[in-house]
């Protein structure tokens, strides 16, 4: 099983893990917030700062992915999502990834408020 350790006082975050959950196999994922003391205990190693800047993969063999690289990786236990891991192989995308993941880790706050503004609307 592997650990996802995700924002929990970020809205997009915390919805983002929803849409994990929903398409993943049972069992598959464990999600544990940053902000917890079960991470706090279970991952005593991993800087609170850390997981708060990017999500973290714990992969079963103790192998720790975070932010954009985390993501091919989730993609590829999702069920009919696997074929979009393969988008990080195009040319280009070991730039661009890491460059849009910094930029939306970075306005999450600000994208959780218009997505729930638009959501809100009347």
């Amino acid at each position: 099983m592997q650990v996802l350790i995700y924002d929990r006082e970020c809205s997009l975050c915390h919805r983002g893990m929803e849409w994990v959950s929903r398409r993943a196999l049972p069992g598959e994922f464990e999600f544990i917030p940053c902000q917890s003391a079960e991470r706090r205990e279970r991952f005593p190693w991993m800087a609170e700062e850390v997981c708060l800047q990017a999500i973290q993969l714990i992969l079963p063999d103790g192998e720790v992915l975070g932010g954009h690289a985390a993501i091919p990786e989730i993609l590829r236990r999702l069920r009919g999502w696997r074929w979009v891991a393969l988008l990080f192989r195009i040319p280009g995308m070991r730039w661009l990834a890491p460059q849009l993941y910094q930029w939306v880790a970075h306005h999450r706050y600000a994208i959780s408020c218009a997505l729930s503004s638009r959501v809100e609307a009347p």
